[in-house]
């Protein structure tokens, strides 16, 4: 009787179209707010910050980059750990290293850092995806951990081999190091995780977003519609990076390797699965193709035995019954 969506009318599309279209949900998400932002800081204690609330919301900003990055961008990614410890390592690094620059900025930075890590790891996966993408980044993580416990300029060649965050404020207010306090650490996590969420929902409800979730239910189709699938799987670099910020990770891929004017328009490949049975339409739509590069990753063509030219499209697999 109380939570329900009959007689909640919209009477726009923006009102249609908005986060929590139910008006029960939006009084819920208000209310929660209301009591992370006005309440918890006042009787938060060390305990829970440090053991319960911190690693929580640390986590929740994790998650929302693997979200964007697997949930609408189709890529799967076992690599996360790795990613996170790239975070963690670039914050403590830039901050013994800049101790005049503000904890924000670092925080900052260090997503920038791994996200260009994870453009690095991502770059041998161009040409696979699903479970070998997978097997991929849980190699990266294996390499990365390795890296940060046989490298001691990590961590600053502490004899015990562990890092700890000097004291560093944000007005005024010490956040960081043992002088921080339980209210201060907890809210410029939550402030961190309320800022991303925001702006992984508002990427993901676009037109961005949408162009994430066309290639992944069906990537040739959202090809043959106009989305680039090349530049497009590249662009969860702003929502994993961000994650990447407070200790997340990013990791691009891409579907096909071949530029624009390498490969075959919308309209002939739509001629293809319109008219693939005749060989008339083959050889029209075939003659103007450019030849094909050795480098070319398209899927289809790591399928098909092609020529040194463009002899026509790739043999169609037979439908079983």
């Amino acid at each position: 009787m109380i939570y329900r969506e009959a007689g909640d009318f919209k009477t726009s599309y923006r009102d249609d179209s908005q986060t929590f279209p139910i008006r029960l949900d939006r009084w819920g998400y208000y209310a929660i707010l209301a009591v992370a932002f006005g309440i918890i800081p006042f009787v938060i204690n060390d305990y829970w910050a440090n053991a319960v609330l911190v690693p929580f919301l640390i986590y929740a900003i994790a998650a929302l980059g693997l979200n964007v990055l697997t949930g609408y961008a189709g890529q799967v990614s076992l690599g996360t750990g790795g990613f996170m410890a790239v975070g963690a390592y670039a914050v403590y690094k830039l901050m013994t290293a800049f101790p005049d620059v503000s904890i924000v900025i670092h925080i900052l930075l260090a997503g920038g850092i791994t996200a260009g890590v994870g453009v690095l790891f991502g770059l041998p996966s161009l040409r696979i995806k699903g479970f070998y993408l997978a097997v991929a980044t849980l190699a990266a993580q294996f390499f990365l951990v390795w890296l940060f416990n046989k490298v001691p300029w990590f961590y600053n060649y502490s004899a015990s081999g562990q890092i700890t965050a000097p004291t560093r404020t944000v007005f005024d207010q010490a956040v960081t190091g043992p002088a921080a306090t339980a209210p201060a650490k907890y809210l410029i996590c939550l402030v961190f995780a309320f800022v991303l969420a925001w702006v992984a929902r508002n990427l993901t409800r676009g037109s961005l977003g949408r162009k994430w979730m066309a290639i992944r239910d069906m990537d040739i189709a959202a090809e043959i519609i106009g989305v680039n699938p090349c530049a497009r799987n590249c662009r969860p670099l702003p929502s994993a990076a961000s994650s990447s910020a407070s200790r997340a990770r990013f990791c691009s891929r891409s579907i096909w390797g071949l530029p624009r004017s390498a490969r075959p328009s919308a309209s002939t490949r739509a001629s293809w699965c319109c008219s693939r049975s005749s060989s008339a339409a083959w050889a029209a739509s075939s003659a103007a193709l450019p030849a094909r590069p050795s480098w070319c990753c398209c899927p289809s063509c790591s399928r098909t035995s092609w020529s040194a030219t463009w002899a026509g499209p790739p043999t169609w697999p037979p439908i079983s019954s």
